[in-house]
């Protein structure tokens, strides 16, 4: 009876150890686990851009915990590819990523965005969409570098549009062109279909939060120091006709051109548009808010949860993060060569740092020109001119996907 009792009370610890994540994890899940605690660590010690990087951070935790990821995301069916669609005993996860997949989250995001921005800086300055389109560089040349390593033209396109340093679109580009994403073999063979959106979506979004630590080094070495302590006049005061205008105006233009572009630069324009009214303030401040918060943090876990161990730890995606990292340090690069070829051209009235800006991580790259340019000179305040490339390379990256995708699709 002694011996019965003794193995009952084996069976339960083993029936306990098999059920545990203990007995299910694999390495790769650790490793995500401990890249998860790390980007906590920036987040919330080194104050990284927490808003974005902290729901990424603890989305990737929540899917690589061992063993919960067929609670959290769900179940595959059996003989199906592993695909969104082939789910079942959908969790959580499966749900919150509903907006990504269906492209839902990435116009919302820019409906806030617009709600939240001063286009004021870009209307009395019109010469800085010259940086805005120069900051676009990094997307073209990643085009053609991804193209050479063996992705087709759709994939290419989804990779390089990283480089615009604007979660929303690269979410929205991929997800629009992934039916025609494809990738052959260096060396020839049959072309494959690949899942780019996990890996582009936390490239993405984990460079727009390390922008601090990306775009710094590159703009002390190229530009001067005595460029870094330039101080800019303000510019114009710009009118409340021309504030209301403007994105009426840009939605026409760029609607007539470019189709494609119309959904998330539409959302744009009109997020602005109830601001400058000032006759929806209600709307405004939802959008703003209460609608900008929500749609952040679904967003950053649905981007984290993309990260799990076991499909994301493999060269392929190794290979994208990296030529999303070129994407973006080229786009960096491109913009402050534009702002320095303005400074020569203007006689020392623009500083070449607003260059920086051109990406579209609004208003994360405008602050950053303001730090370096207080380092040279702790008086020196380029925040609000450093807003106008910034605005031009939200529309710049709008633009760019929707070419993109007119061309592709």
């Amino acid at each position: 009876m002694q011996y019965n009792l003794l193995m009952n009370i084996g069976e339960v610890f083993v029936n306990l150890w098999e059920t545990s994540g203990l007995a299910s994890g694999s390495w790769q899940n650790y490793v995500m686990l401990l890249v998860s605690f790390v980007l906590m660590y920036l987040a919330i010690v080194k104050k990284f851009e927490p808003l974005l990087l902290l729901p990424i951070a603890f989305g990737m935790f929540l899917i690589n915990l061992p063993g919960a990821y067929d609670i959290v995301w769900g179940t595959y069916k059996e003989g199906l590819p592993h695909t969104y669609e082939n789910v079942e005993n959908k969790g959580l996860l499966w749900y919150l990523f509903y907006g990504v997949q269906n492209v839902i989250y990435p116009p919302l995001i820019f409906l806030g965005i617009g709600a939240m921005t001063d286009f004021g800086p870009l209307i009395s300055n019109p010469k800085s969409m010259l940086i805005g389109a120069a900051a676009q560089l990094g997307i073209f040349l990643t085009l053609i570098a991804a193209t050479l390593l063996g992705y087709n033209l759709a994939a290419a396109a989804s990779i390089a549009i990283i480089g615009g340093a604007d979660g929303p679109t690269a979410i929205y580009v991929t997800q629009v062109l992934s039916k025609f994403a494809m990738q052959r073999p260096i060396g020839g063979g049959e072309a494959v279909s690949v899942d780019l959106l996990s890996a582009i979506a936390v490239a993405a979004y984990s460079y727009m939060a390390l922008i601090p630590i990306i775009q710094k080094p590159i703009m002390r070495l190229l530009v001067p120091k005595n460029e870094r302590a330039i101080k800019m006049k303000p510019w114009r005061k710009v009118s409340k006709v021309e504030k209301i205008v403007f994105p009426v105006l840009v939605t026409l233009v760029v609607g007539f051109l470019l189709p494609d572009a119309v959904p998330l630069l539409g959302m744009l324009m009109l997020g602005n548009l109830l601001k400058e009214s000032c006759v929806v303030d209600r709307l405004s401040s939802q959008a703003q808010n209460g609608l900008m918060n929500t749609i952040t943090i679904f967003l950053g876990v649905s981007v984290g949860c993309k990260a799990y161990g076991g499909t994301f730890l493999q060269w392929g995606t190794i290979s994208i993060i990296l030529l999303g990292l070129v994407a973006f340090s080229c786009g960096t690069i491109g913009g402050l060569l534009m702002g320095r070829i303005m400074c020569k051209l203007s006689k020392g009235k623009i500083n070449p740092l607003i260059g920086s800006a051109g990406v579209s991580a609004v208003p994360m790259a405008a602050r950053i020109s303001e730090d370096v340019g207080r380092e040279s000179d702790p008086s020196n305040h380029l925040l609000m001119h450093a807003m106008g490339p910034n605005v031009a390379g939200v529309i710049g990256s709008a633009i760019a996907a929707g070419f993109l995708i007119s061309i592709i699709g």
